[in-house]
């Protein structure tokens, strides 16, 4: 049996005003528990497709498929129905909120869900013993190192179990040894739950750890190769 995509993006294509072309017709498939690397310069389009698979912006041209739903025709509440049940975000700057333990932080997105509390209290000590961070639930995010905190946003976007996940530079703001950790962590989380994950990262090191590369230059993948 033929394993599908579970990410399709066909010609998309996003213009911003005076004319900036951000992506330019970029077409590819995602599987099933792989991780894909998105390379490129700062500026190359990297952010714009990722929001455009994650369904935070609709490009101009172009379709984009998730799971067999096409994301690109999905009115605003399905969007948000999509970006709560079937895929997690990681971006580069935590987005913890401060008052809230690793473990309220984490559990956010099952209150939203109004996942039942024995569920949701298990759900979050299985997540944060998964990321490292089992004895560390109670604490709030200004205690935490920026590698820790990383870690919380990693498992607070597994809360509801997505099959996606969309992860923007996650290690920007880490040091190489820390940036490393926690891109072996997302290698042994797409593996252990099964998620597909799109990571943008421009990090040599942090590339190798990736299944597939696809190279972005000036809105447009150039090359995509095994890692």
């Amino acid at each position: 049996m033929t394993k599908q995509p579970l990410v399709v993006a066909e010609g998309v294509r996003k213009v911003y005003p005076k004319g900036v072309e951000a992506l330019r017709g970029v077409s590819f498939e995602a599987y099933p528990g792989e991780l894909v690397a998105v390379r490129g310069r700062s500026g190359s389009g990297k952010t714009t497709l990722l929001n455009m698979i994650g369904g935070l912006d609709r490009p101009d041209e172009g379709r984009v498929e998730v799971a067999g739903r096409t994301v690109t025709e999905l009115p605003e509440a399905a969007l948000l129905e999509l970006r709560r049940d079937m895929i997690g975000f990681v971006f580069q700057s935590f987005g913890l909120i401060p008052v809230l333990s690793a473990a309220e932080n984490v559990g956010v997105p099952l209150r939203l869900t109004r996942a039942a509390v024995a569920e949701r209290e298990e759900r979050v000590r299985m997540l944060l013993t998964l990321v490292g961070l089992g004895d560390h639930m109670n604490q709030r995010p200004y205690e935490l190192s920026g590698g820790q905190q990383q870690r919380v946003a990693i498992a607070r976007s597994l809360a509801n179990r997505p099959r996606l996940l969309i992860a923007d530079e996650p290690t920007g703001q880490l040091d190489s040894h820390t940036a490393l950790q926690i891109m072996q962590l997302l290698q042994a989380l797409v593996r252990s739950e099964g998620v597909t994950a799109l990571v943008a990262t421009h990090d040599p090191k942090l590339i190798t750890l990736a299944d597939r590369v696809l190279e972005l230059h000036d809105g447009a993948i150039m090359q995509e190769t095994a890692a």
